[in-house]
């Protein structure tokens, strides 16, 4: 079983952090846009069980993938099932068309430019993504896969590089939940503070 061990953080000063990531060997792959549709199942609440399924467009391409809970307080280590689908475009509607159809609801699309590149740390890859979220805000996300074996030093090495380049605030919610927040609390009948 394979493990997404993860931390994001709000990026305040983008170019210190480029300048950062370039100092410990970043090796920048591309950006890519990305639309994430979330869907709510049918017979429980993934709000209150936490996890997530999603069908994610990525430029050309298209994945269906699952989110299990988080298994630790201090990063995003969940277990993470993806699977790509054929090319075409469409896709994506045709299998939100059988999500539909099995009773799955759409709750919400989250769109993203990700800047996506990998750092040598600790005799691991690490994935890099500088991530500007629509109507979210700015974000950098270390992650690693990790087996249940590999699963405590995967933890150690992000949270060694997280300290190394000074990040800190660690946001554990997901994209989605910090949307849904957002929209609420841009809601003119709702009080948010």
């Amino acid at each position: 079983m394979n493990f997404e061990v993860e931390q994001k953080f709000p990026v305040a000063d983008l170019a210190n952090l480029e300048r950062r990531l370039l100092q410990v060997g970043v090796q920048w792959k591309g950006q890519v846009c990305q639309s994430d549709r979330y869907f709510a199942h049918p017979a429980r609440d993934f709000a209150e069980t936490d996890e997530a399924l999603r069908i994610r467009q990525s430029d050309d391409r298209t994945f269906i993938t699952y989110k299990g809970p988080k298994i630790d307080a201090t990063t995003k280590t969940r277990r993470e099932i993806e699977l790509p689908l054929p090319h075409g475009q469409t896709v994506a509607r045709d299998w939100q068309r059988l999500l539909d159809a099995l009773g799955f609801t759409p709750v919400a699309c989250v769109r993203k430019q990700r800047r996506k590149g990998t750092v040598v740390w600790q005799l691991a890859t690490i994935d890099i993504a500088l991530d500007n979220v629509d109507g979210v805000g700015q974000f950098v996300e270390l992650e690693r896969v990790a087996d249940q074996q590999t699963l405590d030093i995967a933890r150690q090495q992000i949270l060694a590089l997280a300290e190394h380049l000074g990040l800190s605030d660690a946001e554990r919610r997901s994209y989605l939940e910090l949307f849904l927040e957002r929209r609420a609390c841009d809601e003119p009948s709702r009080n948010c503070l």
